[in-house]
């Protein structure tokens, strides 16, 4: 049995991410041309052609101020979930810092797209092994599910030992259910495969191979991918040269990417409609504040 695949979007510009922290301050986001509104219908016209519904995690500072999109994406038949507010690593914001955050994208989005938000991805997958803690901030906000972790050693994110499966954590506010990001064994390494620039850098054949060992392995398949990613005009922003390498990279062929995954795997729904729910064991995340 193949596992079922999930397309997912997080919905941000291209002066949000965290690369660009260093040289972009928050308080100049209004003073850059926004793309996202445009790139993001780009991106719904792609998934219209294939008849492809997604989960869109939303970033509450685009809702704000575009709340005709997000109406739109869950007019063309796609989910709304939660991207944070401010797109902060986790893992430096206070809890109760995160937990202001959260309410205040979760209910942005809420009201301007009409439906309740079940899902949340934290911005650059930080929900890490110094900040578990945020899942019980998640639980009792009302969320369902997260899709935070990302199990792969990496330096700003990752927790190799977490599932690579679904699977469901206990908190003192309740059960979540995690989507860890999608990963293949190769030598005894979890590699990952098919989302952002691991998709849009690494050559095709190998997307392909990972692909086919998460058939072989009957593991869900989660795309994921971010509206700035097919825009190769958008406005470059004067950064260090590694964050300028991983940013920039072959956004001209990403779009032709989405289009290649898209004819892999099973075919892609939404998380809420995939059903991973339902087969997702109980797992103990290790961490003082749940003890």
């Amino acid at each position: 049995m193949v596992g079922p695949s999930v397309l997912s979007v997080d919905v941000e510009d291209y002066f949000h991410v965290e690369a660009f922290t260093g040289n972009v301050s928050r308080a100049d986001w209004d003073a850059f041309p926004c793309r996202v509104e445009t790139n993001t219908r780009r991106i719904l016209d792609i998934l219209d052609e294939r008849s492809v519904s997604g989960t869109f995690f939303i970033l509450g500072w685009v809702a704000d101020r575009y709340p005709g999109l997000v109406r739109d994406i869950a007019d063309r038949g796609h989910e709304l979930a939660c991207h944070s507010y401010w797109h902060r690593l986790i893992y430096s914001l206070k809890p109760e810092e995160f937990r202001e955050d959260t309410l205040r994208a979760k209910d942005c989005i809420e009201q301007t797209g009409g439906v309740a938000v079940r899902g949340y991805r934290a911005p650059s997958f930080s929900i890490s092994s110094q900040s578990l803690w945020a899942l019980e901030i998640l639980a009792e906000a009302g969320f369902t599910y997260d899709s935070s972790i990302f199990p792969i050693r990496h330096g700003t994110y990752g927790i190799p030992h977490a599932p690579r499966a679904p699977f469901k954590i206990e908190t003192p506010s309740g059960p979540l259910v995690e989507y860890p990001i999608s990963t293949f064994r190769l030598s005894g390494q979890n590699m990952p495969v098919g989302g952002g620039g691991y998709l849009r850098i690494f050559p095709t054949w190998y997307t392909r191979f990972g692909v086919d060992r998460l058939r072989q392995e009957a593991q869900p398949l989660i795309v994921y991918l971010h509206p700035w990613e097919i825009d190769p005009k958008q406005p470059r922003i004067a950064a260090g040269l590694k964050s300028r390498i991983r940013h920039y990279t072959n956004l001209k062929r990403m779009e032709s990417k989405i289009r290649m995954i898209l004819t892999l795997g099973a075919p892609f729904t939404t998380f809420h409609r995939a059903g991973l729910d339902q087969t997702a064991e109980f797992y103990e995340l290790r961490q003082a504040t749940f003890a």
